[in-house]
């Protein structure tokens, strides 16, 4: 059950233990794990992916690939209700992605110097959707969204089997209301193997982009740091969320907050931190009540085990310990939480106020869901556009230009020693000089 600590009582020690992850706990475990599954899939392609589809997922697909009948089927077999929730999901994710689009950008540095920068589309993506304890069609629209606004023209998805031997029909239906055309049931470190090194069903991509767990996280960083693999957009693993709370709060609604993370994963892990020792109190108890109401309480008693109910003397506290967690969600659930907002360094998605349940965020709202954990927030940010496009500069130089600012670079080459440097520019130079 959630554990109450009071921070002002703790050691530095003490401190860090209490904000330390647990999938880190077995990090040199699940490493070289991934790293065996990663040359295992790269040496035997489809005939790896499909024991490992055995093994993990316990089916056999006749076909990595999702056909045509497939995917109608998938749009048989959602409600009208469903339809128009993904419908709504897809077009506030939209709005939202496609005002993040970069104005070209050109200007004159100096007389006769001009530099320009151009976004292109990354050739070929793939997009990770998780399906272990609980489909994540959402996922499949974080990702396809901002990919086909990106323009990238070859956008493939890979999502874990049913056991039935089949994708999940929303996971389907949501790709396919996103232009994603390909789509293929394998999932795990397995899949993001196949998706950086190519296989002879799966194609190689360029970068790979979507949330998953522990080892799914581990494989995307594996192959980010290999040049014959692919980048990665960001290190997303187990769901995690901090929420700041007053005296204003209410516990029902804190609890709820909590538990709705909680329920992702065992590996999840929840934390409050309030300057009210009554909320704590009556938030641990809420908890219980209302877990014992879940469907995944198995789920979210495990991660309720690493889970934490932190009280600190102030709000000036609460957010150094917020943003020393570097949580993927923070929700301020504090009197008038907008005015703390620039307290905030480290954090993938911020919640104000009590009407702002992070659900919203992982659904409807508009942001993206495919945010940092682990702490990543420190650095890292979620996904969004210009994770599917790369930034290209262009420089032109007319004749006066160079003339005007050669001098400037043939002394800094003088000054690093790069005699070739030099002689590049003091060439065109002299080619330029009156006979």
């Amino acid at each position: 059950m959630l554990a109450c600590h009071d921070w002002s009582r703790l050691t530095a020690a003490e401190r860090a233990a209490l904000l330390r992850r647990p999938a880190q706990r077995d990090a040199a475990e699940v490493e070289r794990a991934v790293a065996a599954i990663i040359a295992d899939v790269r040496a035997r392609g489809d005939a790896a992916l499909a024991d490992y589809t055995r093994r993990f997922d316990g089916v056999a697909p006749a076909a990595l690939l999702v056909g045509d009948q497939e995917f109608a089927a998938a749009e048989a077999a959602l409600p009208r209700a469903a339809h128009a929730a993904l419908d709504a999901a897809i077009a506030n994710v939209t709005r939202f992605h496609a005002a993040q689009r970069l104005a070209p950008l050109a200007l004159e540095t100096a007389p006769g110097v001009r530099c320009e920068r151009l976004e292109v589309p990354i050739a070929a993506v793939g997009l990770y959707v998780p399906a272990g304890s609980a489909p994540l069609p959402s996922a499949a629209i974080m990702s396809a969204v901002p990919a086909a606004l990106a323009g990238c023209p070859t956008r493939v998805l890979c999502t874990p089997p049913r056991p039935d031997g089949g994708a999940d029909p929303a996971v389907l239906v949501a790709a396919r209301r996103c232009g994603v055309g390909r789509v293929y049931k394998v999932g795990g470190a397995q899949a993001i193997a196949a998706l950086a090194y190519g296989t002879a069903t799966i194609p190689k991509v360029d970068k790979i982009c979507g949330p998953g767990n522990a080892y799914v996280t581990a494989a995307k960083l594996q192959v980010a740091r290999d040049p014959e693999g692919a980048a990665l957009d960001l290190p997303a693993g187990p769901s995690e969320v901090l929420v700041i709370a007053d005296h204003t709060a209410r516990a029902a609604f804190v609890a709820a907050d909590l538990l709705a993370q909680a329920e992702h994963d065992p590996a999840a892990q929840v934390i409050l931190v309030t300057t009210s020792a009554a909320l704590a109190a009556a938030v641990v108890a809420e908890v219980a009540r209302q877990q014992a109401t879940l469907s995944r309480r198995a789920i979210t008693a495990r991660a309720l085990e690493a889970s934490r109910a932190i009280v600190v003397a102030d709000l000036e506290t609460a957010f150094e310990v917020s943003n020393a967690y570097a949580p993927e969600h923070l929700l301020l659930e504090i009197e008038a939480p907008r005015a703390w907002l620039g307290r905030v360094s480290a954090a993938g998605s911020v919640f104000l106020g009590h009407w702002s349940p992070e659900p919203l965020g992982d659904y409807c709202s508009g942001t993206n869901h495919v945010l940092p954990t682990y702490g990543y927030a420190r650095a890292f940010s979620g996904l969004a556009l210009a994770d599917f496009t790369k930034r290209i500069t262009v420089q032109e130089l007319t004749p006066a230009g160079l003339q005007a600012l050669g001098p400037v670079a043939a002394t800094l080459a003088g000054l690093e020693g790069l005699d070739g440097h030099a002689q590049a520019v003091a060439l065109r130079l002299a080619a330029l000089a009156p006979p």
